[in-house]
């Protein structure tokens, strides 16, 4: 923090009692286990994950997401297949006794494509909702919502999910389609919000790369890339806290504020006590 380059040759410069090799061993070679710290800030984090349709049109991904029991709010492409009850799939009976038995699972349910049954819902059908508030005023969405299911036409049963398509700032050229696996009672205001959490994704990252040097790693192993990670989770993290301490009183204190009065108030190699007197 006492330094806007984030290398480790700038650190050395500023940072007392550093040398270059101390920090390339302590995020490269020591033996400190990154694993717990991640998950404790995945904990406190609390979120649903999510992704745009790059992560959603995979749906072996959603699936193991599901079986870990965790909940995410990932987008889909506008041509992904839905049903709109449950296929309840089923192996039909053998038609004669020379034909051969069958063994591949079908359904008596038709599918469509998420981008079509969104076209063809009536304007009622739409509910104007919050997403956000923003420095330009706040962001409102008119969405639809729609328990389906999915079926890959292998599995013995559906999953049911939510379907959440929403055209941002009321305009249909950003429309978002986004499958769900919240629980079935969620509000469809927490289903919006969630959907729209990836703005605040972005937002961290950039944070992070202008802030806390995620970007700015030196190091030439797994080992020192997830260290590197963990020390910029706690910076973050860190500075999350200090804003939500300090939201009454300093409503607009933002991540370079804390990095820039660190970097005035931290110890420095390069200014000396007499030099602060002076």
């Amino acid at each position: 923090m006492q330094t806007d380059k984030k290398n480790m040759e700038r650190m050395v410069e500023v940072v007392p009692d550093s040398d270059w090799q101390a920090l390339q061993n302590f995020l490269s070679y020591s033996p400190w286990g990154e694993r717990a710290l991640l998950d404790q800030v995945a904990r406190d984090a609390n979120r649903p994950i999510g992704g745009d349709a790059f992560y959603g049109h995979d749906p072996e991904f959603l699936r193991q997401l599901d079986q870990l029991g965790e909940t995410f709010m990932l987008d889909i492409h506008k041509d992904q297949t839905i049903y709109l009850a449950d296929p309840a799939p089923y192996v039909p009976e053998r038609k004669s006794a020379r034909s051969r038995t069958p063994n591949q699972l079908k359904t008596d349910q038709l599918a469509v494509d998420v981008g079509q049954w969104a076209d063809e819902q009536s304007q009622s059908a739409w509910e104007k909702i919050l997403v956000r508030n923003s420095t330009k005023g706040f962001i409102f969405a008119r969405v639809l919502h729609r328990e389906v299911w999915l079926w890959d036409g292998k599995e013995q049963k559906a999953h049911k999910w939510h379907l959440v398509v929403s055209d941002t700032n009321l305009s249909k050229n950003k429309r978002k389609y986004s499958l769900s696996n919240a629980p079935s009672d969620t509000p469809i205001p927490r289903l919006v919000y969630m959907q729209g959490q990836r703005y605040w994704v972005e937002r961290a990252i950039e944070d992070g790369k202008s802030h806390a040097g995620l970007a700015d790693y030196q190091v030439h192993s797994w080992t020192g890339w997830h260290h590197h990670m963990a020390m910029v989770m706690l910076a973050l993290l860190f500075m999350l806290e200090t804003k939500i301490k300090n939201e009454h009183s300093h409503q607009l204190l933002s991540c370079y504020d804390i990095q820039n009065l660190l970097s005035h108030f931290l110890p420095r190699r390069d200014i000396t006590k007499q030099g602060v007197i002076r």
